[in-house]
């Protein structure tokens, strides 16, 4: 099999191929398109350094052998929706310092074996929600330099076995829209998961600092701030969006009004709670600490009992002692008595 499988592996023209790895390399040829005779078993396949902006949504339809795709330094701003739906096996997709703008969420569906994704240096302002859930054994996320100012923290849950995300050289706005990532960027990192910095660029009180450094107290007004705003919806002249706009009744003596519900109002976002294992882990860190205050207090009381009991036994000494001093003094008037008389 293995020799007919060499024999099989035809390499397209002006490429490099490996029989052995069954790889085709076509690196840094100029091309703007992929050749369109690419072996079906395939397993790496190399486009580095050309001129491609365009793909097809078939152009890998018949390679579904392949584990390892770079199209890496190109000039690719768009990905058809169903442009990876064939490769299956897939474990390394590389898709660096492209023009990438937008990404569906539906365009890393059924790559269950998918290790490493690098979309760093695109234009990337937001990632989808949805888009990483079908990707179980992903374990390098890479969103380096991109335009990204916020991340979704339901986005990134799905994703079980990250163990490296790289998130830096992003222009990030840590307000309230980033307050739940950073929540799991701290389960992440306890978990045993390297993330990069992540630096703030808004507000300017924050400029230039780790937002995993920036205390959860200046989160606090977030809250308030919904409050705020959900007040004001409801202060609002206009139709509420929770309770919707009741539809007309045909007469007075009919039944009310059915209520439907708004579409163009979003409804407002309740804060997630934490996930159950960051809550075990709080409440052992807590554990841990109030373990520590508690033998502090011991030590201290300890010490506190031993200093009372040598200041008990000086003061006894100093007691004993006193009543002899007051012999010696006696003694001493007695002696001058004498000598006067004599």
């Amino acid at each position: 099999w293995g020799a007919l499988q060499k024999t099989l592996f035809t390499c397209p023209s002006a490429c490099k191929c490996n029989n052995g790895s069954l790889e085709v390399d076509c690196s840094s040829l100029g091309l703007s398109s992929i050749p369109i005779d690419i072996p079906p078993n395939t397993r790496i396949f190399l486009f580095l350094n050309n001129k491609l902006s365009m793909l097809p949504g078939t152009v890998f339809s018949n390679l579904s052998a392949l584990q390892r795709l770079d199209l890496s330094n190109n000039f690719i701003d768009q990905l058809p929706q169903n442009i990876f739906s064939d490769l299956g096996n897939l474990t390394e997709l590389q898709l660096r310092n492209n023009s990438i703008r937008t990404l569906d969420k539906d365009l890393l569906q059924h790559m269950v074996l998918l290790r490493q994704l690098d979309l760093s240096i695109n234009g990337l302002a937001q990632i989808p929600s949805g888009i990483f859930d079908d990707l179980p054994a992903l374990r390098l996320l890479s969103l380096r330099s991109n335009r990204l100012q916020s991340l979704d923290r339901v986005t990134f849950e799905p994703l079980v076995s990250l163990r490296q995300l790289q998130v830096g050289d992003n222009p990030w706005e840590c307000d309230c829209n980033l307050r739940d990532f950073k929540h799991w960027m701290e389960w992440f990192s306890y978990r045993g998961g390297k993330i990069d910095q992540l630096a703030c660029t808004l507000p300017k009180e924050l400029r230039g600092k780790d937002m995993r450094m920036v205390p959860m107290e200046m989160f606090n007004y977030c809250s308030q701030l919904e409050d705020e705003n959900g007040s004001t919806v409801l202060d609002n002249s206009g139709p509420p969006c929770t309770k919707g706009s009741p539809t007309p009744s045909k007469s007075k003596s009919g039944p009310e009004p059915e209520v439907e519900p708004s579409v163009g109002c979003p409804q407002k976002q309740r804060y997630r709670p934490a996930s159950v294992r960051r809550a075990i882990g709080t409440v052992i860190i807590a554990g841990v600490v109030c373990g520590i205050v508690c033998i502090m207090m011991v030590v201290a009381a300890a010490y506190g009992c031993i200093y009372a009991s040598l200041m008990a036994k000086y003061h006894r000494e100093l007691k004993k002692r006193q009543p002899l001093m007051g012999d010696t003094e006696g003694e001493h008037e007695e002696q001058k008595q004498i000598s006067s008389v004599a």
